[in-house]
């Protein structure tokens, strides 16, 4: 299929329907929108994939029977202040999702996003991709991945009541760097350890 990488920018519109006619042609990668640039996604390799596909299986159990969504790679989530689209490694929706038009693929409120890092996107995700995120008024949570060493990096937001060092506009920073430490995610009242994170990864010396 082919790209539109010749048309250097297009409207919300003229993205969603190349996206949505690139999906079912497995030779297409997918790609990102940003105020009218196309960005396209870097290919995924297996410690990414497993990664991503950890933290959502392991999500996906603990949350069974509750009103909690977890999607992972196909959801794309809008920013509609910034104009802008994403496809998050990791999803959660906290209670009835709502999308952007009736073909149900255009989130609206997820509760928590998880970008597992590359070498060519760890910037971007840090740094700009974070700051569209943070336009998001459903957004509690932002969760970084490693996948190269044991390192995940955890944004919250604060609530006006607390009294703790914050980063960024109002984001409580934490991180976790050993297998034996878990990562908490308050605003689903749940937690995952590392190694449940990290199962069959290996890194290089």
């Amino acid at each position: 299929m082919a790209t539109p990488a010749a048309q250097t920018r297009l409207t919300p519109e003229e993205y969603i329907t190349f996206e949505r006619k690139a999906i079912p042609d497995a030779e297409t990668v997918r790609s990102e929108y940003v105020n009218g640039k196309i960005i396209p996604r870097s290919s995924p390799n297996r410690a990414h994939n497993l990664i991503t596909g950890n933290i959502a299986g392991e999500l996906h159990t603990r949350l069974k029977g509750t009103t909690n969504s977890v999607f992972a790679n196909e959801m794309r989530v809008s920013i509609p202040a910034a104009k802008s689209y994403f496809y998050p490694d990791v999803v959660i929706v906290c209670e009835e999702p709502r999308f952007e038009d009736d073909v149900f693929d255009i989130l609206l409120n997820p509760i928590i996003l998880v970008e597992v890092l590359s070498p060519s996107t760890e910037a971007y995700d840090r740094g700009e991709k974070f700051g569209h995120y943070r336009q998001l008024a459903s957004l509690q949570e932002y969760v970084l991945v490693a996948q190269d060493k044991v390192l995940v990096e955890h944004y919250r937001r604060q609530e006006k009541q607390e009294s703790v060092p914050v980063t960024g506009k109002g984001w409580i920073f934490t991180d976790c760097r050993e297998l034996e430490e878990i990562l908490s995610l308050p605003s689903i009242q749940c937690e995952l350890p590392l190694r449940e994170i990290y199962e069959r990864v290996t890194f290089s010396d």
